[in-house]
């Protein structure tokens, strides 16, 4: 189905992107360590950047993690189901659970980030970073995690049995 394919691959490629993100923060933690041990200077700069970094990283992630089947999973019940019955339970919880929590994290994301834009809020460090960026892609990250929903909800309803299966992940 076009619709499934172009959100899995947009949140593949939002995925892949965001995952360079972890090497940027690792770098600059390695060059603080190296910069206040080795050589006696610390960066004033670096612990803010790299905490709005991670913060970025995590919650832009979650419509990946959601496409792979990454997030936690309590299979107490559904495994021991039928397939036909656990793909109905599973819809059951996207429209009972899912839907409304990422339907309320994008609105509140978005009134929190335009909060932030028309303040000019900016970290308290000892330097200054405008934080509406972040708050910003929590409304993103948001979104993202919304249409995977749908995708995810389409697999179900079309029957796709790839989809009930559990993922390798290691």
């Amino acid at each position: 189905m076009p619709i499934v394919r172009l959100i899995d691959g947009i949140n593949e490629v939002v995925g892949r992107i965001v995952s360079v993100v972890a090497l940027i923060f690792a770098a600059i933690i390695i060059y603080d360590v190296f910069m206040r041990y080795v050589l006696g200077q610390p960066t004033r700069w670096a612990f803010d950047v790299t905490k709005q970094l991670y913060g970025f990283y995590f919650v832009m992630l979650g419509g990946y993690a959601l496409r792979h089947q990454s997030h936690v999973r309590v299979d107490l019940l559904t495994a021991r189901m039928g397939p036909g019955l656990r793909r109905w339970v599973e819809i059951a919880g996207y429209l009972i659970f899912f839907f409304p929590f990422a339907w309320i994290f994008a609105r509140r994301s978005w009134d929190f980030a335009m909060t932030s834009w028309n303040q000019g809020e900016l970290t308290y460090g000892a330097v200054q970073l405008p934080v509406y960026p972040l708050k910003m892609s929590m409304f993103a990250a948001a979104c993202l995690l919304l249409i995977q929903g749908i995708s995810e909800v389409l697999k179900l309803a079309l029957n796709r049995a790839d989809h009930l299966e559990p993922r390798d992940v290691g």
